[in-house]
Order: structure tokens, then sequence, then C-alpha cells
């Protein structure tokens, strides 16, 4: 592990820019980041609203999320919105000024992922705090203009942040097809559970279960809109009773599952209680390998799908935001400044979990 003083930072900088530093387990610390250059089809943002992910707490907690490791000091946060400080020399379609939503992701755009449209499969893709990429917790960041999204005067700089986590769930939707005939389950009343209630909703679905261990959870999903709810258990030998209680509760075909967890159990609990020739979309990876009872699911032609990210969603989220049509507002749950103090304290909320849904930076 590189040492603090070893972060380099060019003596003529003029802008004294600050960023939350990752440098180990459980520490975080606010240090200079010196940015690269303006190209001519980038822009200089001034960060000010960023979420905590998942993502982001793992590697507070473990220095490491899936196969994504952290080996040198990191800039963390992804989730985040800002306003325009500078413009490219060839940037036409944004100005000083704008506020505007950051998708996180540099994809090469030259091989055949990229090329096919599928650009958030790039091999190659830089991505806001997921190593070895910096992340934007910080005053400012460098990001191309084309990944930079102009927010409409009744979009906050808040729910511009909140387009990152609300792009899974309409990635998740684009992928299984949900629409009007669609009933849909939801394994998991987390943050990603809770977006893809919300966009399930917003592309038509009539009827969303939702199902989570904790009852708080549970009723948040509830108040923002879920059908009906299901508590369950952590024990695999309840989930013969657990699916015939989820299948009562939907009261018809369960056409699409969203597992936004990722365990054995939720995975075989999604396969069982979909109804014959739906799909089961797989969001959460919380195990990299699972057993799970795939030969009864494939003989009743269950499809299982899986999703990484999402491409081409900030538009579409900003105008579901702009419409009312998505109302991302009530998953705020915590709020913290920028200093040593508050990211701290912000990181050990959302750590925690409990109440904590999207704990936000305001900076």
């Amino acid at each position: 592990m590189a040492h603090v003083g070893e972060i380099q930072v060019d003596e003529d900088d003029g802008e004294n820019n600050m960023a939350a530093w990752l440098l180990g387990i459980k520490t975080l610390k606010i240090q200079p980041y010196h940015l690269p250059p303006l190209g001519p089809h980038d822009v200089k943002v001034g960060i000010k609203a960023l979420g905590i992910c998942g993502s982001d707490v793992h590697h507070f907690k473990t220095m490491r999320c899936a196969n994504f490791i952290v080996k040198k000091p990191m800039v963390i946060g992804h989730e985040c919105a800002g306003i325009i400080e500078e413009v490219g020399s060839e940037v036409k379609s944004l100005a000083v000024g704008d506020r505007v939503a950051l998708e996180p992701g540099i994809s090469c755009q030259r091989c055949n992922l990229c090329r096919d449209g599928r650009y958030n499969l790039c091999p190659e893709m830089k991505f806001f705090g997921s190593p070895p990429t910096n992340g934007s917790l910080a005053n400012k960041v460098v990001h191309p203009a084309n990944l930079c999204f102009k927010l409409p005067e009744n979009v906050s700089l808040e729910e511009g942040a909140m387009c990152e986590p609300l792009s899974v769930g309409v990635h998740a939707c684009r992928r299984a097809e949900v629409g009007p005939e669609t009933n849909v389950l939801i394994m998991g009343a987390g943050p990603i559970g809770l977006v893809t209630l919300l966009a399930a909703r917003a592309f038509g679905s009539p009827r969303i279960v939702i199902v989570d261990v904790d009852d708080c959870r549970l009723s948040i999903a509830k108040n923002l809109g879920a059908d009906e709810i299901v508590q369950v258990s952590t024990n695999i030998q309840d989930m013969g009773e657990e699916v015939a209680k989820i299948q009562n509760a939907m009261a018809s075909k369960i056409d699409v599952s969203f597992d936004c967890v990722g365990f054995n159990k939720t995975m075989s609990t999604a396969l069982n209680a979909t109804g014959t020739g739906g799909k089961v979309c797989l969001i959460g990876l919380a195990q990299s390998e699972m057993t799970i009872p795939l030969t009864m699911a494939a003989v009743r032609e269950v499809d299982v799908i899986g999703i990484f990210r999402y491409r081409n969603t900030w538009p579409l989220c900003i105008e579901f935001l702009r419409t009312g049509k998505i109302d991302v507002k009530p998953l705020i749950t915590h709020r913290f400044g920028f200093s040593q103090k508050g990211i701290e304290d912000a990181f050990q909320t959302s750590a925690a979990g409990g109440n904590a849904i999207k704990v936000m930076f305001n900076l």
C-alpha cells in the first residue's frame, strides 16, 4: 500500500481541489486531488451532491468489491451531480453554470461490445471509484462532456445524483422487458430493490410484490408503492412455504422476478416462484457462486438474465424525474457535509445499514 505522502500533488495546481481518499480498511482522508488537464471534449464539474453506494461501502470495509481490489490510495464515490465550471474547446452541448448528472463509466468506444452499443460490458471501462480509477467524492472532477447530462429546472442536484442507482433498475427493466402486463416480484428491499420497484412501476407494471427479511425496509417499500410485501427468513428450510406465500401475495402469475440480493436462497426463491415461461433477472451479486435449482426452472423455460450496471439510461431517468413519474426523494434518508468528520460519519452510517437507505453528501 502506497503511503499517504506518495500521492502526487502538482505544486502549480492553483485550485486547491480536495477529495476523499480511501487509504486503507475503514480509513478515509480528505486530501488534495490533482485533476488531469481538460481535454477538448471534457468538462470540469464542481460536484454538489454525491450518494454512497453499496460498492463504496464494500471498498471502505474490505478494500475490495468482488474482483476489484484497491491496491493504492483511491478517491471514492461515483453517484454524483454538479455544476459545470469549465468546458473544453470542442464542447458545444454544455455551458458553464449548467447543472448536470454524471454517468460514471468511460468506455473505450472501440471494442466490439462498445461498437455494438453494449458499452457497459467494455473490458477497458474506466469507472469512477472502481479501482484503479479515482472516483468523484471531490470538490471538482474532469469528465467527458457526453457523459454529463443537463438537469431540467425542476430536478434537483440530489435527484441528479440518484440517476445512477435508478439507472440500475431502469436497465434491469429494459433487459427483462417489463411493461403494463408484467407482474413483478422483487427480492430485497435495499436501495437497489427500491429503485427497481420505482422503475418497474414507471415501466407500467400493474402489480409488484417485494420480499425482504427486514420489516423496516418492507414498510418503506410499501410506502413507495409496492402492492404487497412479504417478510421471509434467512433459513433455506422455509423456502417452500415462503414461495407459496409470495405466489399468494401476487395472486396471479409472476412474470418477472428481480433478485436484488444474490444469495442461494433469494435466487432459488425467485426461480421457484416465477411462473412458467417467465424471467428471473439477477441484479445483486452477494455470492460469486451459487447452488440453485436451475434444472427445474429450465424445463419450465424460465429465462435467467444477468445485468451489469446500465447503458444509455440517463436521459430516461431524468425524464422520469422531470415528469414526476418517479420520485426518488424519499430514498434519501441521511445527509452529510464534505469534511473529515462528515465523510467518516457518512460511511459509518451507510455501513451500519439499519434505517439508512441513501446517504447523500452535499458539497
